[in-house]
């Protein structure tokens, strides 16, 4: 067998690792992203032929997006959704619904609460916490300032 220097070694290596397809992932990001944010804008629009007003038709149309990204995740199909679209998939608000129901379904052997229930926050848990406290900080630095005007 002949041995091989560190040069050969990795010439070889460079022959074997795959070639980044950066155009085709860009391209697949931007027409997953586009098609949740143009079903949220369909949503959106639903919303406000019934009647609603705007802050109603924003929370509405998170709610209902959040609905589907974890139902989707529920039943399997958002992670190959992901698995396509990459960043176009995990930076709308039905990535976020992916991050808490994923880490939930993976321990759903052991049982809805100490499975399910203990492991849905476990990624979206820290960025939950650290926003909620800091809005309250800054609604109370809030307060503090504009009470004496």
């Amino acid at each position: 067998m002949d041995k091989m220097n560190k040069k050969e070694y990795q010439k070889y290596a460079e022959q074997k690792v795959p070639k980044p397809t950066y155009f085709k992932n860009i391209l697949f990001a931007f027409l997953v992203g586009g098609t949740i944010c143009t079903l949220g804008q369909i949503i959106r629009n639903s919303l406000f032929k019934f009647g609603l007003d705007e802050k109603m038709v924003a929370t509405g149309t998170s709610i209902i997006l959040i609905l589907i990204g974890a139902f989707l995740t529920g039943i399997g199909i958002y992670d190959k959704i992901g698995k396509i679209g990459g960043a176009g998939a995990a930076v709308p608000i039905t990535g976020f619904a992916n991050s808490i129901v994923s880490p939930a379904m993976e321990f759903k052997k052991e049982g809805y609460i100490f499975g399910v229930a203990a492991r849905m926050f476990s990624i979206a848990g820290p960025v939950l916490v650290y926003g909620i406290g800091s809005s309250i900080i800054v609604g109370i630095l809030y307060l503090i300032l504009t009470k004496g005007r």
